[in-house]
């Protein structure tokens, strides 16, 4: 099981999405507060359709409360437009996490130098970064194939 982490996620229509692909990938969910919603935001709900009732997934008033779950932190992989190394250069194994920051302004600097592994999803320089959901489901899609390989 992959573990995907939202930080201070703003749109509910993303998460609920995001919780969506969760399920499909039988992956947990872990929501970092605050939120830019209430969890029983209609959109949230709409968005992960009625797949919502079968998410494993934990909320957590901060970013400390998470740290305490992380049995292992050089299996934590951060996502950053800054980052130099690729999704694709790392070889992701079962109980990872992956970690995501808010639409705005993606993750803290203070996250970010809590850990080692940074990583970018390649993109054209027409752009500055990809939809939350569109960057969770590239990065879980290419970590369960790879672990399905093995």
């Amino acid at each position: 099981m992959l573990n995907i982490v939202l930080v201070e996620p703003e749109i509910p229509n993303n998460t609920g999405n995001i919780g969506r692909l969760c399920v499909g990938t039988e992956s947990r969910l872990h929501l970092i507060k605050p939120y830019g919603f209430e969890i029983t935001d209609k959109n949230l709900k709409r968005s992960g359709l009625d797949y919502w009732v079968h998410l494993d997934w934990k909320e957590y008033e901060t970013v400390g409360e998470w740290l305490t779950q992380i049995p292992d932190k050089s299996r934590v992989f951060l996502t950053s437009s800054r980052a130099i190394k690729s999704i694709y250069e790392v070889e992701y194994q079962d109980g990872d996490w992956l970690v995501f920051g808010k639409e705005s302004v993606g993750l803290s600097e203070e996250v970010l130098n809590q850990f080692e592994n940074h990583l970018k999803i390649p993109m054209s320089n027409l752009i500055r970064s990809f939809n939350i959901a569109n960057s969770v489901a590239f990065v879980v899609g290419e970590a369960r194939r790879q672990i399905n390989l093995r």
